[in-house]
């Protein structure tokens, strides 16, 4: 599995697609600086919302989407998938090391501009770990699912950020039970529980919050596996 993970990791972090997704994460470094020097603003109720709005809505999902889509999607689209899927080895280790893959990526890329960002902020320590712990957990389901749906579908960039604006940003929004099935809220209700955060956002339970961006993954991965079976590369 180890020369399968690092194949994966070489594939997906390219040098011009990290300087590109970097840049994005600088963004948020930017605002949360801005937040920190502007008068009047609450560090704690501002750098919370900046997180959960441009970090947890935007930059984690498509960080993530552009790094998990590519693992097995690329092989898939330009037919060299049938390399790998010839390899003794069994399926489940393809998923697991592309999972893998896009996670050792995607965590840092994420996460470092995120916390930097929270501790521009001036809002404290606890929004800074509470930012660590959301961003990671939105990370590690969003890609289970864009692992998948890279597999799974042709131009899985396109589907995915489908995915992103219009049923995470508009539809799961909407309320009447649809945030349930939103890794964002999910994820925004860990941050603004950890931080002690605006209780409006707190949208899930901390067990809830928590269980369900895991269980996203495992879902995923067992999904990815049975597709890595059943699928026809030849």
């Amino acid at each position: 599995m180890g020369s399968l993970y690092r194949l994966f990791v070489s594939s997906i972090a390219t040098r011009g697609r990290l300087l590109g997704l970097l840049a994005l994460g600088a963004v948020a470094v930017v605002v949360g600086f801005a937040i920190g020097r502007a008068e009047g603003a609450d560090p704690l109720d501002d750098g919370t919302l900046m997180v959960a709005n441009l970090g947890l809505a935007l930059i984690v999902p498509v960080v993530t989407l552009v790094l998990a889509s590519a693992v097995l999607g690329d092989p898939n689209e330009d037919g060299t998938l049938v390399y790998l899927w010839l390899r003794p080895v069994p399926r489940w280790h393809l998923a697991v090391a592309a999972l893998l893959a896009a996670l050792s990526v995607s965590l840092p890329v994420v996460v470092v501009p995120m916390a930097l960002a929270a501790m521009a902020t001036g809002a404290g320590g606890a929004l800074v770990g509470a930012t660590i712990a959301a961003c990671a957990a939105a990370s590690a389901a969003y890609a289970g699912v864009f692992t998948f749906l890279g597999l799974r579908v042709k131009r899985a960039m396109a589907w995915g950020l489908a995915y992103v604006l219009v049923w995470e940003g508009f539809i799961a929004r909407a309320g009447d039970g649809t945030e349930a099935l939103s890794i964002r809220s999910h994820t925004v209700s860990l941050l603004a529980r950890l931080a002690d955060g605006p209780e409006r956002l707190f949208e899930s339970s901390m067990p809830v919050a928590v269980l369900t961006p895991m269980a996203v993954l495992a879902v995923t991965a067992v999904l990815t596996t049975r597709r890595l079976q059943r699928q026809d590369v030849a």
